[in-house]
């Protein structure tokens, strides 16, 4: 019998037919990398001596393709890769806008840094436990998180950097290690769970995942449904951003770790929940938003004084900056709550300065800690007779920290007041101001008291304490953990002398999130949706 003629398929439907240029591939070439490395490095277990000498190279790499993307999206506008030419909503899309690629960049910073640092930071019995791989596939995640147009791929990194994040944690196996471990596990685990349940729960009503598909969808609906589908997503962004009332896991944990892995979590991770949080609640669900916005103004009031009254409660510097970094998720949680472009702007600007700021802050700590083998603040002191230059380096961080000029976080502070009053929001506006009084105060006493006063033994007559070594307390004094802490510095300096730039591409990435018809046109470049 002779075969029916089959009718013609349309594949353009359902298939991207044409190659992708070159400079596209620069989407996923970051976690492609990360992923890469770590790999090799998991390889190269037997000879771990060898592995800051990639993955520090690799750091690099990271920053150059982070940079090259960042300068290719905000000359083209947002570009999408889509995995074995299917087109969404069939096939998983890597989509990045300027407030992905800033925040990738940005985060490779302060990785590249914390790689330099843990050089002499993490000890050989750390680097065979498999630092360096951790690390990489820590990167991984948060680079394919900020990079992904997919909801589901979003939590698929999510427990990448989890899973990654576990093993820093408990690098070395100590008991408080364990402790700490055990907190965060409990609570991001749990955040994770009602994160893939809302990713359930979005995927029954939309039957898709893709970003730019539900950011269409979303604003033909209405109802219910899409009023709990957004709380549950804000309760699980709040868990992993360590937003108030969830937030006590942070300070709880992030003390126990080396150093160099509390100053990468404290930079990057906490960061990656507030880009979700924008990403989702601006983005995908802007009528549910604004029904939710006094909620997570009154989380931003309340996670902020309260992060500021705990700086000034804490005697372990590493506690202290726990609630710093707890401080500055208020101020953006602030931002979000405005729902302006202006607003949003600073919270994207205050992301920027935090990443930066809060691993600097973590190395400073650390470093103080080796000169006096004493992470206390009542067991510190001289600390600027001993090591002027870190006594100076310290103070510029800790005025960028508190939002004082000329550093990094005096802009988006001015920015997020100014959109408070614009909205008639007194209130978040003066808890703004209040907690930004309250940590200089708590900064300033750490100041006064490790670095200005006297050392305890001299004023009793005695030598001071050796400085610590490699496995105590700080690990190394050297240029090895001294030199990112100034790069650092050096970079939020600039940032405050010279904010034009950042907060340029700052304001474009929050027009990009409240106006999306360019990410939109990304994805679906006819117009048209299946």
């Amino acid at each position: 019998m002779a075969a029916t003629p089959s009718t013609p398929v349309d594949l353009s439907l359902a298939f991207v037919l044409t190659p992708p240029p070159l400079g596209n591939w620069l989407v996923i070439l970051p976690p492609v990398l990360m992923i890469t490395l770590g790999a090799v490095l998991m390889m190269m277990r037997h000879a771990t001596r060898l592995h800051g000498l990639v993955a520090v190279p690799g750091l690099a790499a990271l920053v150059v393709l982070d940079a090259l993307l960042l300068w290719k999206v905000a000359v083209e506008g947002p570009i999408t890769m889509v995995m074995g030419r299917w087109l969404p909503p069939f096939g998983i899309a890597f989509t990045v806008d300027v407030f992905g690629a800033l925040l990738a960049l940005v985060s490779a910073m302060a990785a590249l840094a914390a790689g330099i640092a843990a050089l002499s930071d993490i000890s050989e019995t750390g680097r065979r436990y498999g630092f360096f791989p951790f690390l990489m596939l820590l990167m991984a995640g948060v680079s394919g998180a900020f990079l992904t147009g997919d909801l589901f791929n979003l939590y698929v990194w999510f427990e990448v950097l989890l899973i990654s994040s576990f093993g820093l944690l408990i690098l070395g196996s100590e008991r408080e290690q364990i402790d700490g471990a055990l907190k965060y596990a409990v609570l991001n685990l749990l955040g994770t769970t009602f994160f893939l349940i809302a990713v359930g729960y979005t995927y029954a009503i939309f039957g898709t995942l893709n970003m730019a598909d539900l950011a269409v969808r979303a604003r033909e609906m209405s109802g219910a449904p899409l009023m709990t589908l957004a709380g549950l997503f804000l309760l699980a962004f709040a868990m992993k951003a360590a937003a108030f009332p969830v937030n006590f896991w942070l300070p709880a944990s992030y003390h126990t770790p080396r150093i160099t892995v509390s100053a990468l979590f404290g930079g990057l991770l906490t960061k990656v929940g507030i880009y979700a949080l924008m990403r989702v609640m601006i983005m995908l669900f802007p009528v549910q938003h604004e029904a939710w916005s006094f909620v997570i103004g009154v989380v931003a009031f309340l996670t902020m004084v309260l992060a500021s009254l705990g700086m000034l409660a804490q005697n372990d510097l590493r506690q202290l900056a726990g609630y710093a970094v707890i401080l500055g998720i208020g101020n953006m949680l602030a931002g979000i709550a405005t729902g302006t472009v202006s607003g949003l702007a600073g919270a994207v600007l205050y992301a920027l300065h935090s990443i930066l700021a809060m691993t600097a802050l973590y190395l400073a700590v650390g470093r103080a800690a080796a000169l006096s083998g004493q992470f206390t603040l009542s067991s510190l002191g001289g600390l600027y007779q001993r090591a002027p230059g870190f006594a100076f380096v310290s103070l510029a961080l800790m005025l960028a920290v508190a939002g004082l000029p000329p550093f990094s976080g005096l802009w988006p502070k001015i920015m997020l007041v100014k959109a408070s009053i614009d909205i008639g929001a007194w209130w978040l506006a003066a808890g703004i101001l209040v907690s930004g009084f309250l940590s200089t105060v708590a900064l300033g006493r750490v100041f006064l008291i490790a670095y200005w006063r006297p050392a305890p033994a001299q004023a009793e007559g005695k030598m001071p304490a050796a400085a610590a070594g490699p496995d105590r307390p700080g690990g190394s004094a050297g240029w090895l953990s001294f030199g990112p802490l100034v790069g650092l510095t050096v970079i939020i300096t600039l940032f405050g002398l010279f904010p034009e730039a950042p907060m340029s591409l700052s304001q474009t990435a929050a027009i990009g999130l409240m106006e999306p018809a360019a990410y939109i046109g990304s994805v679906f470049p006819a117009g048209g949706r299946p």
